[in-house]
């Protein structure tokens, strides 16, 4: 079978062309973040499905510079603003090139859930690649973060605590069995497959907020991983 060779006219096209199709996805993503708006109310629900939160019931928000879309998964105090919050956990979709927010005070920790990941250029000229899935990387909220895609639009869950109220972590959870829930554990997302708590069955891109203390332990299935956070008070 003949194979074509395109003469450097036609590769400098091709280069052109990807490049318009990836300002064009920039572009709709800004205007999708533009458009965004406060989630409608939820119909009321069982106390069990309070502390199972479906990713699909939360709807895109714009991120705090305006350049992209999250989906805000728990946040405590429940109700608290991007001023305000002691800890905040989210969803992400990257597609595009564009820098992260700056949230002075914040620590923050970013985990690969989908895609082939990005680079994050920080302010103070270190580079962190990040395209292992499930493997955490923590920033301070102040640094301003270039982020360049490796090949294609990314998923990312992003842990936010207020420096001054507390320290937190994420926990990736990859293999099958039992997990005890200690005490400072706040909220387990399921990454893939089936995790069993107490309040039911959890699947991908699910989260489960513990209702009772000491709670029991949950059950990932064969094939599913989950990322647990856990929140540590600061010292009074």
């Amino acid at each position: 079978m003949a194979v074509t060779v395109l003469s450097p006219p036609f590769r400098g096209k091709l280069r052109t062309i990807r490049e318009l199709a990836r300002l064009l996805a920039c572009m709709m993503t800004q205007v999708q973040a533009a458009l965004c708006s406060v989630p409608a109310a939820i119909p009321a629900r069982t106390p069990a499905q309070h502390m199972i939160i479906r990713l699909h019931d939360r709807l895109p928000q714009p991120w705090k510079n305006g350049r992209g879309r999250t989906r805000e998964i728990a946040v405590h105090p429940a109700g608290a603003g991007s001023e305000d919050f002691q800890w905040r956990v989210s969803v992400a979709e990257v597609d595009c090139d564009v820098p992260f927010s700056r949230f002075p005070g914040i620590d923050r920790q970013i985990v690969l859930l989908d895609g082939s990941g990005f680079t994050m250029t920080l302010d103070d000229d270190s580079v962190h690649v990040l395209s292992v899935p499930l493997r955490p990387f923590a920033f301070v909220g102040e640094a301003a973060v270039a982020v360049t895609l490796v090949d294609g639009a990314t998923r990312d869950f992003n842990l936010m605590v207020r420096r001054a109220k507390g320290r937190g972590e994420v926990l990736p959870w990859r293999k099958p069995g039992a997990r005890t829930v200690d005490p400072a554990i706040v909220l387990i997302y399921c990454a893939c497959g089936v995790v069993d708590t107490d309040d039911g069955p959890l699947h991908a891109g699910d989260a489960w907020l513990p209702s009772a203390r000491p709670a029991a332990p949950v059950t990932l299935q064969h094939g599913a991983s989950a990322l647990a956070v856990r929140i540590e008070p600061a010292q009074a």
